[in-house]
């Protein structure tokens, strides 16, 4: 009979998705350094990207290396910042973020992904129109009303433009400029957010079609494989049970 993978094996398959997601992070730090200064408490991007880190475990030693990379300091590579427009299966709109020291590289390995799942890459401004940038706070609510109501007062008061429920979940949005604020007071509220940051939120989503989901999953899973992009965004109204 067959065994299933050791514990050592699933060990060293959690240590390569973890490392995977502290390159990311660690990128995110030091393009904020660089496009900011190298103090959290005058930059604002930069706080989010290391509460970020802290969130996900990252020793304060591995994200002081980080800033001081991005502020020169450490002799850091020149990190940049680019933003690719495309499309994915059935014309699904996508936005994909990156954090890379090496265009070249990063451009042939998304255009690679794009075209393997039969997609395409796009010219600026191509699908961006469909985007709306703005901040974006989603708590677990689980449908609750009273967990609902307490995001919505919290989240209103503080000056949030919205909060949506849906799925489970409240989703709080705001303007890019008053991000910071409403969140800092969703935090003295007690409320702990699931995901928050500055995202491209999609001003409508479009059905995919059953025989295109799997290859638009696949291309997602394949662009957030790559150390280089450090987010995703799509247009595309995904199944909840495809939802992670």
């Amino acid at each position: 009979m067959g065994r299933g993978p050791s514990i050592e094996g699933r060990k060293n398959a959690e240590d390569a998705k973890r490392a995977k997601v502290f390159t990311k992070l660690i990128r995110e730090i030091t393009v904020a350094t660089r496009a900011g200064v190298a103090d959290p408490a005058g930059n604002p991007r930069l706080r989010a990207a290391v509460d970020k880190a802290l969130s996900a475990n990252m020793t304060k030693d591995t994200i002081e290396r980080a800033i001081k990379r991005g502020s020169g300091a450490d002799g850091g590579a020149d990190m940049q910042e680019l933003r690719y427009e495309g499309y994915g299966p059935a014309g699904t709109a996508l936005i994909i973020e990156c954090f890379t020291d090496n265009p070249t590289r990063t451009v042939a390995d998304v255009r690679h992904a794009l075209a393997k799942h039969g997609g395409n890459l796009g010219t600026s401004g191509s699908v961006a129109f469909q985007f709306t940038r703005c901040g974006e706070l989603v708590f677990a609510t689980g449908g609750d009303a009273a967990a609902e109501e307490k995001v919505l007062e919290a989240a209103l008061e503080a000056g949030a433009d919205d909060v949506l429920n849906e799925h489970g979940e409240s989703i709080v949005l705001c303007s890019p400029e008053n991000f910071e604020t409403v969140q800092q007071a969703l935090i003295d509220a007690h409320l702990a957010a699931q995901h928050a940051g500055v995202v491209m939120r999609p001003n409508n989503r479009v059905e995919v079609p059953a025989e295109a989901l799997e290859s638009l999953l696949d291309l997602l899973e394949r662009l957030d494989a790559l150390d280089d992009v450090s987010e995703v965004s799509h247009n595309a109204l995904l199944p909840s049970e495809a939802v992670e």
